[in-house]
């Protein structure tokens, strides 16, 4: 089985364009399907963030009929509060790496050096790297030295610019991830807003939305065991 480094935002908040501070997290369906698929499967998965903070949810991702999620959250209480720092991961350690979403990977993830060390490694040795709906931001750290972004020419989904005007933070959002991925070189792979779709290009599994959750959480089990 495999043992799985589920890099998680310890951002609780955003700066939105016209000013204000948004709470943020990470979002906690993105989260509990990865890892409840990954666990069912029999893999081992930690959970690791900037600094070793506790992640945040995001309030925004828990309504009043959320109790299956809470519940879930609370049986792996033990590993969010205290979670690895990303710094002291070793490069090869894990033989995957899964992000899940949530706005909050834009704020941290995104610029991470440590987390793009890992995600570089991880392209280079061909280990598996699974993403979910904003979990793609954290991709935007994996730049190597000479200036060249590691996942161009990927296929990949992501929660889209439509999405993100429709149902996200809209125009107030400090940059649309989808976009800053294609000016990278990556190749976006949208679906319908909302839809169910989940891309793979060869060990990289991508999800664009909180609707995705499941169907993406089940791929990555799949390219998994096809190792």
């Amino acid at each position: 089985m495999a043992h799985v480094l589920m890099a998680v935002t310890g951002a609780d908040a955003i700066v939105l364009t016209d000013g204000r501070t948004h709470p943020t997290g990470f979002w906690a369906e993105e989260l509990v399907e990865l890892h409840r698929g990954l666990d069912a499967a029999g893999h081992r998965v930690d959970i690791a963030t900037p600094g070793g903070v506790r992640p945040t949810v995001d309030p925004g991702s828990l309504s009043d009929d959320s109790d299956v999620l809470r519940d879930y959250l609370t049986s792996i209480d033990g590993l969010l509060a205290h979670p690895r720092a990303l710094a002291d991961v070793r490069d090869g350690e894990y033989d995957a790496i899964a992000l899940p979403g949530g706005h909050g990977p834009m704020v941290d993830l995104a610029v991470d050096a440590d987390l793009g060390r890992l995600l570089i490694d991880a392209v280079d040795r061909d280990a598996v790297v699974g993403v979910l709906c904003h979990g793609p931001a954290g991709l935007l750290s994996a730049v190597r030295e000479d200036g060249s972004f590691a996942f161009a020419g990927r296929r990949l989904a992501v929660f889209t610019d439509d999405e993100e005007r429709q149902g996200g933070l809209g125009d107030t959002s400090p940059y649309l991830v989808e976009s800053r991925l294609r000016e990278l070189g990556a190749v976006v792979e949208p679906g319908e807003p909302w839809s169910v779709t989940v891309a793979t290009d060869g060990a990289l599994v991508s999800g664009q939305n909180p609707q995705s959750s499941v169907a993406t959480a089940q791929r990555l089990v799949e390219v998994l065991a096809g190792r």
